[in-house]
């Protein structure tokens, strides 16, 4: 008996159709029946796996802009589609599906700090959605600030508790705002240390602290080490914890918290309760939210990925959304636990 395609079991041939580009996906899709049902059943999607690398690679492919007026592709692709394509696609190019209101919601909140809800207001969640888009699009393109003229940001200090501050969004600068820090605490004499910490599709976490050899431990700030290195887990380990999914990460931190292998997730660089050379964190350690824009990832030629100064200066590294204490939960929901007040304002609190 001779073995055709079609006559393989469906879930093998879901499996090769999802090797396909997008472009050659649809055009067998349309071959027969039993291709066309394969291709929209939502349960097999062969549709997702050519729709990831399109997002991942950031090299979209022509058909990809008006892929949902096709109604042979389950509608739960465009959940990731809204959720990881970049703003100018989206609001320029796309056309955009229609989703019922729990499916808009899912994509913002899979999109957007969980902070961000305050500007859905009365509006629909899709109104809430483009709305928030547009606002990202604008400031990675503009010094424009007048949407948020105040910018928050969080402050984990070494005696366990945490501050909510804000600066003007104006000239809002997370460097001058460290190194008065650091003049508070008589650290100015140290170097500033950055981390990347996670990169979402329109932001990226990043924490401003210092390292130092201490005499004692009165200085040290463990919260500082638990929030960039999850208690537990280590870079060739993975237990204790959820993948983050809301918001939803870029292809290169996919695997927060864990360390996601690939050359950019930067948070290992020390070994056990020590960071790079046997150093610690001390004093305070900042917390803000960069806006991605068109020249934010841009390295060298052949470099290696961008670490310490060069994540918050240079073309593209200057414009800042507001980091509250509510999104520090979300990314890093084991420091409730070890954060022992949250104050919101300057001071320590009552």
């Amino acid at each position: 008996m001779t073995t055709t395609f079609e006559s393989l079991p469906v879930e093998l041939i879901a499996e090769i159709l999802s090797e396909l580009d997008l472009a050659s996906l649809i055009e067998v899709s349309y071959l027969s029946r039993r291709l066309r049902f394969i291709a929209s059943d939502s349960s097999l999607n062969p549709w997702r796996r050519p729709i990831i690398r399109n997002l991942y690679n950031l090299d979209y492919e022509n058909c990809l802009k008006h892929l949902s007026v096709r109604t042979i592709v389950p509608r739960q692709n465009w959940i990731e589609v809204l959720s990881l394509a970049t703003p100018s696609f989206l609001l320029f190019d796309a056309t955009l599906p229609n989703l019922r209101a729990v499916e808009w919601e899912e994509c913002f909140r899979r999109r957007f700090l969980p902070g961000w809800t305050k500007w859905k207001k009365d509006s629909s969640w899709r109104e809430a959605f483009l709305k928030v888009l547009h606002r990202v699009w604008h400031r990675s393109h503009t010094s424009c600030t007048t949407d948020e003229s105040w910018t928050k940001y969080v402050v984990l200090n070494r005696n366990g508790s945490a501050n909510e501050l804000e600066g003007s969004s104006r000239s809002f600068n997370p460097l001058v705002i460290f190194n008065e820090m650091k003049l508070q605490s008589n650290l100015a004499h140290l170097e500033t240390r950055v981390r990347l910490v996670v990169e979402f599709p329109d932001v990226r976490i990043i924490a401003l602290g210092v390292l130092n050899r201490p005499k004692t431990q009165f200085t040290v700030n463990a919260n500082a080490r638990a929030f960039l290195h999850p208690p537990g887990i280590e870079a060739t380990s993975q237990a204790g914890y959820d993948r983050l999914t809301y918001p939803l990460p870029s292809h290169s931190y996919r695997d927060y918290p864990f360390y996601t292998p690939g050359g950019s997730d930067k948070r290992w660089m020390g070994s056990g309760a020590l960071e790079e050379e046997g150093m610690q964190w001390v004093g305070g350690l900042m917390l803000t939210t960069q806006i991605i824009g068109s020249h934010t990832r841009e390295t060298i030629a052949d470099g290696p990925p961008l670490q310490e100064m060069d994540i918050v200066t240079g073309a593209g590294r200057n414009q800042y959304a507001s980091f509250s204490w509510q999104d520090l939960l979300v990314i890093a929901p084991w420091m409730q636990e070890r954060v022992s007040k949250i104050i919101y304002g300057p001071g320590l609190g009552n």
